[in-house]
């Protein structure tokens, strides 16, 4: 018996989708603020199979630099696009863990085309397993509210 095919968004959603993402990534990097960031965003799609994906970028004032091949980086940003687009993807959560003066995390559920802030209490409950650094102390923090496109 033949696999189910997942939906195949139409053009002007995947479309959309990707403009959302584009303007996600451009407001989140400044959220986030100088440092070295880790940014993993796990979905399960709606046939049941869990992916994900992971972006390292490096944040100075005035320039952001991704730490990944070109093929990595579309492979985040093509996640992120369907997650945001939202008839592939039942679940995602973005998660951004910052390792510059400790360890802090934050996120976002996925959902309704955005990225919606994740409290600190939920995310404990939805962070499984971050990188363990003695030297280092672990802060859940509040995620920044990002500013949607119209």
């Amino acid at each position: 018996m033949p696999e189910p095919e997942l939906p195949r968004p139409d053009n002007a959603a995947t479309a959309s989708a990707m403009g959302r993402a584009l303007h996600a990534l451009t407001a989140l990097f400044p959220a986030l603020g100088e440092g070295s960031h880790e940014l993993s965003i796990n979905a399960e799609r709606t046939d049941g199979t869990e992916v994900s994906a992971d972006l390292y970028v490096s944040v100075e004032p005035g320039s952001v630099r991704v730490d990944h091949s070109a093929e990595e980086y579309v492979q985040f940003f093509v996640l992120l696009t369907f997650a945001l687009e939202d008839s592939t993807v039942r679940d995602a959560v973005l998660v951004a863990t910052t390792t510059d003066a400790g360890i802090r995390a934050c996120g976002w559920d996925v959902r309704a085309g955005w990225l919606h802030p994740i409290g600190p209490a939920e995310l404990q409950k939805t962070v499984t397993a971050l990188p363990a650094d003695d030297a280092a102390p672990y802060v859940i923090c509040h995620a920044p509210v990002l500013p949607r496109p119209h």
